[in-house]
């Protein structure tokens, strides 16, 4: 049922008001993009309550709306390239049984990586698919860090190994703690890299951006590279600058397929306190939007953003954060450029006439 409020106040909560299909019980419905809900966080190991991150998201993504998707940080509007994008609800998962939620997770997402796109022609990413089709790409609502496990397993059945662009103030690669003797237990929204990796799911040439958790030592960063992970610290955007983190991500991933997941605890807890395992210094909105303006060109097959957890909210700022963001992955997912340039000096010098 598509939703037609022209209310930010009413009508159903779907992402900026745009159409909502039960995808996952419909096959007939076919998209590009496709926003699915993941209210999964049995996987935490601090703060829980990311499961509500789906409806903050899209609670925060009111003001959105398809009809005024233009900025001019983008200089163009996601939903006015002829895609087709859809909200595609959430996915239901058991609240009890972890083993069977990470299984619900990847059935649902094969579910919709499946579907024939909407428009063809639109995407680079055909030409890495293992079958040579173009396939639709997902922006998962999280939910807890856990949901990129099963989200790689699909992904890799379609593209093998898959290169990761990983925003988060946590490696996420630890392998499972002592006492996590069961198989289960050892997936967490910690450890869920270094499994992709024994899986042999994501690819040596990944990156990590905003890195500034603790750990038990080097050690830690020793298993990291091993997993597969470059690492780019908070402060390098001070030491460096954006460009130069830039350089270093785009050389690091190449042409390889992209898949990026960003923890919204990348952000500083002052700017997104809602969170489950917030880490003070972090970057600012503005930054980390800079950022991911300036990774057009990847071969991205797919996105998230996770650990969103309402309760610890203010005002609604971090679902709004959270919201703002999945804007510029639909951006990032739809410009057609890789030169582009916001706001143009063609526009700059018309408008000081």
């Amino acid at each position: 049922m598509e939703s037609r409020s022209i209310s930010p106040f009413s009508g159903l909560v779907s992402f900026a008001h745009l159409p909502y299909y039960r995808c996952l019980s419909d096959d007939a419905i076919t998209f590009d993009v496709a926003m699915l809900g993941m209210p999964f966080d049995t996987g935490v190991t601090y703060r829980p309550g990311a499961r509500f991150g789906p409806y903050a998201i899209r609670s925060g993504s009111r003001r959105q709306r398809s009809s005024s998707g233009y900025t001019m940080q983008w200089g163009m509007d996601p939903y006015d390239k002829g895609l087709t994008i859809l909200d595609c609800g959430d996915v239901p998962v058991s609240p009890f049984d972890n083993a069977l939620a990470v299984d619900q997770l990847e059935v649902a997402y094969d579910t919709l990586l499946k579907r024939a796109v909407k428009k063809e022609g639109l995407s680079r990413t055909q030409k890495l698919a293992l079958d040579g089709v173009e396939h639709p790409r997902i922006v998962s609502l999280g939910g807890d860090h856990t949901i990129v496990l099963p989200i790689l397993r699909s992904l890799h059945k379609v593209y093998e190994p898959i290169t990761v662009i990983h925003f988060d103030a946590h490696l996420d690669t630890w392998p499972a703690r002592k006492g996590q003797s069961t198989d289960q237990s050892r997936v967490t929204h910690g450890t869920f890299f270094y499994l992709a990796h024994e899986e042999g799911l994501i690819a040596n040439n990944s990156v990590h951006a905003g890195i500034r958790c603790k750990m038990e030592g080097t050690q830690d960063l020793e298993n990291d590279s091993e997993v597969g992970f470059r690492v780019v610290t908070t402060d390098d955007i001070d030491d460096l600058g954006v460009p130069e983190i830039l350089r270093i991500i785009k050389a690091r991933v190449a042409n390889s397929p992209v898949y990026m997941s960003l923890d919204i605890d990348v952000v500083d807890p002052g700017l997104a306190p809602a969170t489950g395992t917030p880490e003070p210094g972090g970057w600012t909105t503005r930054e980390l939007k800079r950022i991911i303006r300036g990774l057009v060109g990847l071969n991205l097959v797919g996105a998230d953003i996770v650990e969103v957890a309402p309760a610890y909210d203010h005002a609604d700022i971090t679902g709004i954060a959270a919201a703002d963001l999945v804007h510029d992955f639909l951006s990032l997912l739809t410009v057609e450029e890789p030169s582009l340039t916001p706001f143009t000096e063609q526009w700059v010098n018309q408008t000081n006439r």
